[in-house]
């Protein structure tokens, strides 16, 4: 993982070149808290993929669309994610409208837990919106607003909450619970 955080390391300053930010965010920022390996490392930026490609002309732009770019950058593989607001789930997994943001505020709220809405610049300054450090601390997953609306926009976020719940031994937030019964019975009809 060393080789892949340092190729990120100098894939920053190119995008600090170009005069756009590049933050490590989720996982792997998380994990770094709990200190525990990580492997997965995912990128944010408030560059667009348009803007990406004009300084990495081989930038994979398949799902540019949503905002996810891959690049392969000092022999590392890296999935980046520009900055963006989400508007309404019709097939309850992606987002019927993409608005790009500069603004990691508006970005952070798009994401599932708080314990994943952590982001890390290049000199491992933390950026913490929803109060995801403390939450690691209480070992909690908590939604980032209201867990019902998360739940409707990406069912497999229920998974997602018990299998972080199961594998960092962390407790789901009451209301996280109360919100996937309501929504399991409001689908059977109850």
């Amino acid at each position: 993982m060393r080789e892949k955080l340092e190729a990120y390391l100098r894939l920053s300053k190119v995008f600090s070149t170009h005069q756009f930010h590049l933050y490590l965010v989720g996982g792997c920022v998380r994990d770094t808290l709990l200190k525990k390996e990580f492997t997965d490392v995912d990128l944010a930026t408030d560059a667009t993929p348009e803007e990406i490609s004009k300084f990495f002309p081989d930038v994979d732009l398949t799902f540019s669309k949503y905002g996810s770019t891959r690049l392969t950058f000092d022999e590392q593989k890296f999935e980046i994610t520009t900055f963006r607001i989400e508007k309404g789930y019709g097939d309850s997994r992606h987002p019927t409208s993409i608005k790009f943001t500069k603004d990691l505020k508006k970005d952070v709220v798009r994401r599932d837990f708080t314990i994943n809405g952590l982001y890390f610049d290049d000199r491992f300054i933390l950026y913490d919106y929803v109060k995801g450090q403390k939450d690691i601390e209480k070992h909690l997953i908590r939604a980032i607003g209201k867990p019902t609306k998360r739940f409707i926009e990406d069912p497999l976020r229920i998974i997602r909450a018990v299998r972080f719940a199961l594998t960092l031994d962390f407790e789901i937030e009451n209301k996280y619970v109360k919100a996937k019964k309501g929504l399991t019975g409001a689908q059977r009809g109850n």
